[in-house]
C-alpha cells in the first residue's frame, strides 16, 4: 500500500537549522479551502500524515481566547470530537479529486468515547488529531479517532459520518436511503 507519511531524520534540538521536527503536507489554508468549516470554525492547522485509511492533523486553536466553541471562558474536552470530525472531513478531502468542491458530511453517531482530561484550553501542546477509517461505503463511513496533546490523552472513540446525499435531498442526508 502506498502511504503518504513523511519520515524525518533524527533532529538535534541544538541544530539551529531544524525549525520543526514535523513535515506539513497541507496547511491551514489548504484545509479551509477543502472542508466545509470556514473562518474561526476551521480548527485544524495542518495535515502531517495521511494514507487511504488514516490521517493525522495538528491544531493549536484550542489555545485561542476567542475560540468559537468556548463556553464561559472554558473549552470542554467534548470539543475534541469536533477536532476529530474535522480530521475526518480533511481525510475525505485529501482522498477526493483535487478540484472537487468541499463535500458535506454529517456526524450521525459518536460511540465509545473516553476522555482523559476535562478541558482543552489549559493544554500548551498542539492537539494531535488522528482518524482511522474502519469501514464504509458511498454513503457512510465509520472512523476511530484519538486526540492527544503531548503526553496527555484527551479523547478517543468511534464516529459515523453520513456523506452528502446530493442535490435531491437539498444537501441534507436522506434517511430513507439508509
Amino acid at each position: 500500500m502506498l502511504k503518504f507519511r513523511t519520515s524525518l531524520p533524527e533532529i538535534s534540538p541544538d541544530d539551529p537549522d531544524a525549525a520543526s521536527p514535523v513535515a506539513i503536507l497541507h496547511d491551514h489554508d489548504w484545509i479551509a479551502a477543502h472542508i466545509p468549516h470556514q473562518g474561526a470554525m476551521c480548527l485544524l492547522d495542518s495535515v502531517i500524515e495521511w494514507d487511504a485509511q488514516h490521517i493525522v492533523c495538528l491544531a493549536s486553536s484550542h489555545r485561542r481566547a476567542d475560540h468559537p466553541l468556548r463556553s464561559r471562558g472554558r473549552l470542554s474536552a467534548v470539543v475534541a470530537i469536533e477536532y476529530a470530525a474535522q480530521a475526518m472531513a480533511t481525510h475525505g478531502a485529501v482522498l477526493a479529486h483535487r478540484n472537487a468542491a468541499p463535500g458535506a458530511g454529517f456526524l450521525t453517531a459518536v460511540r465509545s468515547v473516553h476522555y482523559g482530561v476535562d478541558r482543552l484550553d489549559p493544554l500548551d501542546a498542539a492537539l494531535r488529531c488522528e482518524a482511522t477509517r474502519l469501514s464504509g461505503d458511498a454513503r457512510n463511513i465509520l472512523y476511530a479517532f484519538e486526540v492527544s496533546a503531548g503526553t496527555h490523552f484527551i479523547a478517543s472513540g468511534r464516529a459515523t459520518v453520513m456523506l452528502d446525499a446530493g442535490p435531491a435531498s437539498g444537501g441534507r442526508p436522506n434517511p430513507s436511503r439508509n
